[in-house]
């Protein structure tokens, strides 16, 4: 079986994420993260996987913590792309450290070096049966003993 993938039209694996994609791109947004989504591709899911979860954070938040800008759950496992400002058809967004259940883009503070953002994939063997108000550990609880695959995009964002 070949390895999960997941790539972005919008920026390469380690490369800088295009200000459309973070708070200075949308500075109207109606919360902390502000932006859209990248469009992101995904390729060789396994073919017993149930669902499919995706969480994107930053592990170099200076608030001494990682924060979470996005996580869904129960995408289907047939969704070969999510559009750039779009989540997929039946999948469920959990409360981001934004207190919102919504993308919130990579927003450093101003003179801070690069930060990483990370966007990890996974496929479960399972569809998870969770509130919209969970937390990223809730999810990464639930995901426990059924991640089939896991891959993850990194790109880096500083102002």
């Amino acid at each position: 079986m070949e390895n999960l993938i997941l790539k972005s039209p919008g920026f390469e694996n380690g490369n800088e994420i295009p200000s459309k994609y973070t708070c200075d791109g949308n500075p109207t947004s109606a919360f902390g993260g502000g932006g859209i989504n990248p469009p992101l591709t995904i390729e060789n899911v396994p073919a017993n996987a149930r669902s499919l979860v995706l969480i994107m954070d930053d592990p170099d938040a200076t608030c001494g913590k990682t924060w979470d800008h996005w996580f869904l759950w129960n995408i289907a496992p047939e969704t070969k792309e999510i559009l750039e400002n779009s989540v997929p058809s039946g999948a469920i967004q959990g409360k981001t450290s934004w207190n919102k259940n919504e993308y919130g883009g990579p927003c450093p503070p101003e003179g801070n070096s690069p930060h990483r953002y990370v966007f990890k994939l996974y496929a479960l063997d399972i569809m998870l049966d969770l509130i919209p108000s969970a937390s990223k550990d809730d999810l990464e609880k639930s995901m426990q003993g059924h991640i089939l695959a896991q891959t993850l995009l990194m790109g880096l964002y500083g102002r």
